[in-house]
Protein backbone atom coordinates (compact mmCIF):
# COMPACT_ATOMS: atom_id res chain seq x y z
CA UNK A 1 0.00 0.00 0.00
CA UNK A 2 1.32 3.29 -1.18
CA UNK A 3 0.65 6.08 1.90
CA UNK A 4 -1.29 9.12 0.84
CA UNK A 5 0.91 12.31 0.34
CA UNK A 6 -0.85 15.18 2.53
CA UNK A 7 -2.06 18.46 0.52
CA UNK A 8 -2.05 20.26 3.63
CA UNK A 9 -0.08 20.59 6.61
CA UNK A 10 -1.72 19.14 9.56
CA UNK A 11 -0.30 19.51 13.47
CA UNK A 12 -1.65 18.52 16.67
CA UNK A 13 -1.10 20.77 19.62
CA UNK A 14 -1.45 18.34 23.08
CA UNK A 15 -1.57 21.39 25.86
CA UNK A 16 -1.50 19.47 29.53
CA UNK A 17 -1.99 15.48 28.55
CA UNK A 18 -1.41 14.13 32.27
CA UNK A 19 -1.14 10.59 30.42
CA UNK A 20 2.25 8.98 28.68
CA UNK A 21 0.34 6.02 27.71
CA UNK A 22 -1.99 8.36 25.82
CA UNK A 23 0.56 10.84 24.20
CA UNK A 24 2.07 7.10 22.90
CA UNK A 25 -0.87 6.49 21.06
CA UNK A 26 -1.63 9.62 19.79
CA UNK A 27 2.52 9.14 18.13
CA UNK A 28 0.96 6.16 16.34
CA UNK A 29 -2.45 7.24 15.32
CA UNK A 30 -0.71 11.02 14.08
CA UNK A 31 2.17 8.88 12.09
CA UNK A 32 -0.70 6.99 10.16
CA UNK A 33 -2.36 9.82 9.20
CA UNK A 34 -0.06 12.07 8.04
CA UNK A 35 0.11 14.48 10.12
CA UNK A 36 2.88 16.90 10.25
CA UNK A 37 3.97 17.43 13.68
CA UNK A 38 2.63 16.92 17.30
CA UNK A 39 3.68 19.90 19.84
CA UNK A 40 3.56 18.91 23.11
CA UNK A 41 2.72 21.67 25.37
CA UNK A 42 2.17 22.49 29.12
CA UNK A 43 2.92 19.21 31.74
CA UNK A 44 2.08 17.00 28.79
CA UNK A 45 5.44 14.14 28.75
CA UNK A 46 7.75 13.64 25.80
CA UNK A 47 9.04 11.05 23.58
CA UNK A 48 12.58 11.92 25.26
CA UNK A 49 13.10 14.38 28.74
CA UNK A 50 15.26 17.13 29.38
CA UNK A 51 18.22 14.67 29.72
CA UNK A 52 17.50 12.43 26.68
CA UNK A 53 16.09 9.64 28.41
CA UNK A 54 13.46 7.89 26.35
CA UNK A 55 9.64 7.73 28.35
CA UNK A 56 9.01 3.79 28.23
CA UNK A 57 5.55 4.48 28.68
CA UNK A 58 5.22 6.52 25.63
CA UNK A 59 7.52 4.43 23.54
CA UNK A 60 5.36 1.09 24.50
CA UNK A 61 2.46 2.70 22.87
CA UNK A 62 3.87 4.63 19.87
CA UNK A 63 5.69 1.61 18.92
CA UNK A 64 8.67 3.75 17.04
CA UNK A 65 6.17 6.09 15.80
CA UNK A 66 7.61 8.95 18.09
CA UNK A 67 10.92 8.19 15.77
CA UNK A 68 9.13 8.83 12.81
CA UNK A 69 7.17 12.16 13.53
CA UNK A 70 8.48 15.60 14.02
CA UNK A 71 7.25 17.10 17.66
CA UNK A 72 8.62 19.67 19.68
CA UNK A 73 8.28 20.54 23.46
CA UNK A 74 6.68 23.91 24.61
CA UNK A 75 5.41 24.83 27.43
CA UNK A 76 3.76 28.12 26.87
CA UNK A 77 0.36 27.04 24.73
CA UNK A 78 -0.60 30.16 24.15
CA UNK A 79 2.77 31.71 22.20
CA UNK A 80 2.38 28.53 19.92
CA UNK A 81 -1.28 29.39 19.15
CA UNK A 82 0.03 33.06 17.99
CA UNK A 83 3.07 31.31 16.28
CA UNK A 84 0.53 29.04 14.13
CA UNK A 85 -1.61 31.87 13.61
CA UNK A 86 0.43 33.98 12.08
CA UNK A 87 1.58 31.14 9.51
CA UNK A 88 -1.90 31.31 8.71
CA UNK A 89 -3.00 27.92 10.10
CA UNK A 90 -6.47 27.39 11.07
CA UNK A 91 -6.79 26.52 14.36
CA UNK A 92 -9.29 23.82 15.48
CA UNK A 93 -10.03 22.88 19.11
CA UNK A 94 -11.78 19.33 20.00
CA UNK A 95 -13.84 20.41 22.62
CA UNK A 96 -17.48 19.95 24.07
CA UNK A 97 -18.73 24.07 23.77
CA UNK A 98 -21.28 25.79 23.06
CA UNK A 99 -20.19 27.42 19.83
CA UNK A 100 -18.56 23.97 18.93
CA UNK A 101 -19.99 22.15 15.65
CA UNK A 102 -20.17 18.50 14.69
CA UNK A 103 -16.96 17.43 13.82
CA UNK A 104 -18.35 15.62 10.62
CA UNK A 105 -19.50 18.91 9.58
CA UNK A 106 -15.88 20.36 9.54
CA UNK A 107 -14.38 20.80 6.02
CA UNK A 108 -10.28 21.21 6.20
CA UNK A 109 -9.59 23.79 3.93
CA UNK A 110 -5.79 24.94 4.64
CA UNK A 111 -3.16 23.80 7.30
CA UNK A 112 -5.04 23.32 10.19
CA UNK A 113 -3.99 22.72 14.12
CA UNK A 114 -6.20 20.36 15.98
CA UNK A 115 -5.66 21.01 19.55
CA UNK A 116 -6.90 18.31 21.80
CA UNK A 117 -7.26 18.65 25.58
CA UNK A 118 -6.59 17.20 29.26
CA UNK A 119 -8.41 14.23 30.20
CA UNK A 120 -10.67 15.66 32.60
CA UNK A 121 -10.59 19.47 32.26
CA UNK A 122 -10.85 19.67 28.67
CA UNK A 123 -9.51 22.70 27.14
CA UNK A 124 -9.52 26.25 28.84
CA UNK A 125 -11.58 29.10 27.92
CA UNK A 126 -8.29 30.80 27.61
CA UNK A 127 -7.48 28.40 24.67
CA UNK A 128 -10.95 27.64 23.13
CA UNK A 129 -10.96 31.57 22.29
CA UNK A 130 -7.71 31.35 20.24
CA UNK A 131 -9.39 28.77 18.09
CA UNK A 132 -11.23 30.02 14.68
CA UNK A 133 -13.10 26.56 15.09
CA UNK A 134 -14.72 24.75 17.83
CA UNK A 135 -15.76 20.91 16.74
CA UNK A 136 -17.09 18.09 19.06
CA UNK A 137 -17.82 14.48 18.70
CA UNK A 138 -21.52 13.84 19.93
CA UNK A 139 -22.23 11.66 22.37
CA UNK A 140 -24.90 8.94 22.75
CA UNK A 141 -24.49 7.16 25.79
CA UNK A 142 -24.33 8.01 29.33
CA UNK A 143 -20.37 9.07 29.56
CA UNK A 144 -19.60 12.65 28.59
CA UNK A 145 -16.29 11.96 26.69
CA UNK A 146 -14.21 9.25 24.64
CA UNK A 147 -10.54 9.31 25.82
CA UNK A 148 -8.32 11.99 23.82
CA UNK A 149 -6.19 9.26 22.11
CA UNK A 150 -9.62 7.85 20.58
CA UNK A 151 -11.15 11.11 19.88
CA UNK A 152 -7.51 12.04 18.17
CA UNK A 153 -8.13 9.10 15.92
CA UNK A 154 -11.19 9.47 15.22
CA UNK A 155 -11.15 13.16 14.40
CA UNK A 156 -8.15 12.45 12.21
CA UNK A 157 -9.39 9.36 9.93
CA UNK A 158 -12.79 11.43 9.21
CA UNK A 159 -11.65 15.30 8.40
CA UNK A 160 -8.50 13.47 6.38
CA UNK A 161 -10.39 10.68 5.03
CA UNK A 162 -8.28 8.25 5.30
Amino acid sequence: MVAKKAKRKVVLVLPDIRSALNVGSIFRTAEAAGVTKIYLTGYTPSPKDNFGRINKQISKTALGAEKNILWEKIKPTQKLLRGLNQENFQIVAVEQAVKSIDYKKFKLKTNTAFIFGNETEGLSKKILNKCHQIIEIPMCGQKESLNVSVSVGIVLFRILNI
